[in-house]
């Protein structure tokens, strides 16, 4: 993997791990663009590498609300805090299984499906729609909602289906406030996202050798320069109910993603 190829899909990653348009599918597009041999043996690593730096960006961004939810939740009181990390705690349950006990079948998918990428993205547009319409609230997110939208997040599993936008839609559905709903989106999945490093390095299959860490480093940066920019970006358009334009987006890019495929 040259330097271009790390800059181009670090960006890639570090813009659509937050903006609503399927992180997955687009990597897998942009795979299926550069080549799949762009992407060779190090594929595994790189992709731990990206999602570390889109989930360090979260933390940043988050940094001031993340460091008050754990002062309060060290009070070891049953506050608005604990109940919060109890809520992302909840929300984590439907991806933990699917993740343990559906690995495989998931990476099956991963593997230049354009047809499936371009289907599931119009169905990221539809949740999109649906949740621009929604009247806005000051509800909070209550434990049942964090069990649903975590099975949200698990379908979000799919290449295609945008984490950020079916998780926020689906909160946004249920009746709860915009702001909040993309907060809690945002810091539920930086757990999941350690966990799953975590889980690639503890397993043994990602090789240290032959690395090109120029291109991984690069590759970093870009996606979390990228990931500061679109996670800021991202909580400024829930509040103005801007997500209809990304549901243009994902039609237009899913249409011609199915076309390509029939082509091909």
């Amino acid at each position: 993997m040259d330097i271009i190829d790390s800059i181009i899909l670090g960006i890639i990653q570090g813009l659509t791990e937050f903006l609503p348009v399927s992180s997955s599918g687009h990597l897998e597009l942009g795979k299926a663009i550069l080549g799949n041999n762009s992407v060779p043996e190090e594929s595994l690593l790189f992709t731990v590498v990206l999602h570390f730096a889109t989930a360090l960006s979260t933390i940043v961004v988050f940094r001031k609300d993340i460091l008050s939810i754990l002062k309060g939740a060290l009070k070891l009181k049953w506050n608005e805090d604990l109940q919060f990390i109890s809520k992302i705690a909840v929300s984590m349950i439907p991806a933990v299984i699917v993740g343990l006990f559906f690995e495989e079948q998931l990476e099956a998918l991963f593997s230049g499906n354009i047809l499936l990428v371009g289907t599931m993205l119009i169905i990221t547009a539809a949740l999109l729609f649906l949740a621009d319409k929604a009247k806005n609230t000051n509800k909070k997110v209550s434990f049942s909602n964090a069990f649903v939208i975590g099975i949200s997040q698990a379908i979000a599993m799919l290449p295609g289906i945008s984490r950020s936008g079916a998780t926020i839609s689906t909160s946004v559905l249920l009746g709860n406030d915009k702001t909040k709903a993309a907060r809690f989106s945002f810091l539920m999945v930086v757990p999941l996202i350690f966990g799953k490093i975590a889980k690639d390095i503890l397993s043994g299959d990602i090789s240290m050798e032959s690395q090109n860490f120029t291109a991984l480093s690069v590759g970093f940066i870009a996606a979390f320069i990228a990931g500061l920019f679109a996670c800021t970006w991202m909580i400024s358009l829930v509040k103005k109910s801007k997500l209809s334009y990304f549901a243009i987006y994902c039609v237009i890019v899913g249409i011609i993603a199915i076309i390509v495929s029939f082509l091909n």
